[in-house]
């Protein structure tokens, strides 16, 4: 299991860095928005990763201690979330906005190499 967790967020990440390095801004959205996955999903595996177990594990019985799993990882999963989808949203309005002012969606690129209409000026 936890290879395949390591294994998704390393593709998450790989394919967000790929689509964070377009010159269009609708992929580096949605790369930013993998990368920001990739990273929930390394914050919420690190407390602990146990499948059918309750939250709190008995190790062997009553004399050992008892182990938790970490809440503290969810918890800023939690508001990892809530905050990447509204930095989400700002940044989709932003480039919206430049579309809109500007015609085009490039990202940081000359003004002679744009293209009008499928045409390089």
């Amino acid at each position: 299991m936890e290879a395949l967790v390591a294994i998704a967020i390393g593709a998450l990440s790989a394919s967000g860095i790929y689509l964070v390095l377009r010159l269009r801004t609708f992929p580096v959205i949605i790369g930013m928005t993998m990368l920001s996955y990739a990273i929930n999903l390394f914050v919420a595996v690190s407390g602990r990763l146990a499948i059918d177990k309750p939250p709190i594990l008995q190790a062997n019985g009553d004399i050992s201690p008892m182990l938790y799993t970490d809440p503290l990882p969810q918890a800023l999963t939690l508001t990892a979330i809530v905050i990447s989808f509204g930095m989400t949203a700002v940044v989709v309005l932003l480039s919206l906005g430049a579309f809109l002012e500007g015609g085009d969606d490039y990202i940081d690129m000359p003004e002679g190499d744009r293209h009008e209409n499928g045409k390089r000026r």
